[in-house]
């Protein structure tokens, strides 16, 4: 079993995996004055007793690397994952510093790419089974990639850089995070790799319209569910897949899976949400229970 949180950050992601291995993952990092000190201690309470914690920093666009000095300080971030890059900012804050410290940490970071394998990301060992996570892309050797960077290394928008994720249950879930990857660029290169078929989708940049998916992915990955994240109603890209159900963080605040085999219990912070795609199986692991995804 697995339990994984998106947290409701407004205009920003942060999540964690608490693998059911040894293994704790967090996925970015949005926190402010006001949900520092309730995350962080949330994080630091559901990470307790496992070897392994690692942060996976999709790219250092302030709404997913802000106040990562101060998670940073409070849980010794041993393990950093990114994309090679040599982003820089005009404007640096503490949290975008922080990223480069341990971006550029000889002993801290791992660059990741398509295919790539590391204990215990996704390799097991006598010592604790791998986490069940997979880089799917970027593939770094291509010419629109290394463009990407260079536009990162300058100082524009280093949201193509981001990776995309996919995190796997034994005989359980399968889940993608895309970060911000932007609509012209996944156009180009849609034909580039082939994603699996999944049952929930991340939806990239917040579920904004310029983060909307090629149809050919859609259809790939043939998700049961998108989460749209916090993007404004007015650049919600929710009318763009109609034939998928869909949670709206906007609406649901946070969201907790509770990953089984087969199934996945959802529970979400707002005690006013419902939807009605899901089996109710009358679970109460957490508060405000919604339902549960049978995986087929």
């Amino acid at each position: 079993m697995s339990i994984i949180k998106s947290f409701s950050v407004g205009l920003g992601d942060m999540f964690y995996i608490k693998h059911g291995s040894d293994n704790f993952t967090i996925i970015d990092c949005c926190l402010s004055d006001d949900n520092k000190d309730d995350i962080v201690n949330e994080l630091i309470d559901e990470s307790k007793g496992k070897g392994i914690i690692r942060f996976i920093s999709t790219h250092p666009d302030e709404d997913h690397i802000k106040k990562l000095d101060y998670l940073d300080d409070q849980m010794n971030l041993l393990n950093f994952y990114c994309v090679k890059n040599e982003a820089t900012k005009i404007d640096e804050s503490e949290g975008f510093n922080r990223y480069c410290e341990l971006r550029d940490s000889e002993k801290k970071s791992y660059y990741i790419s398509r295919g790539c394998s590391r204990k215990w990301m996704n390799k097991s060992n006598e010592e604790r089974s791998s986490s069940g996570i997979n880089i799917l892309w970027p593939k770094t050797g291509i010419q629109i990639f290394k463009d990407e960077l260079e536009k990162a290394k300058n100082g524009e928008s280093p949201n193509n850089i981001s990776p995309i994720i996919e995190y796997s249950l034994d005989d359980g879930v399968k889940i993608i995070w895309m970060g911000d990857l932007e609509k012209d660029f996944m156009e180009e290169i849609k034909n580039e790799i082939t994603l699996p078929k999944i049952d929930i989708l991340f939806a990239p940049h917040h579920g904004r319209k310029s983060g909307k998916l090629p149809i050919e992915w859609i259809d790939q990955m043939d998700p049961e569910i998108i989460v749209m994240g916090e993007a404004n109603s007015n650049d919600s890209d929710y009318a763009s897949y109609p034939n998928n159900d869909k949670i709206r963080q906007n609406s649901a605040g946070d969201i907790i899976f509770e990953c089984e085999a087969k199934k996945v219990h959802i529970y979400v912070s707002n005690e006013n949400y419902t939807v009605d795609f899901l089996d109710n199986e009358n679970k109460s692991s957490y508060d405000n229970y919604i339902g549960t995804l049978n995986i087929v």
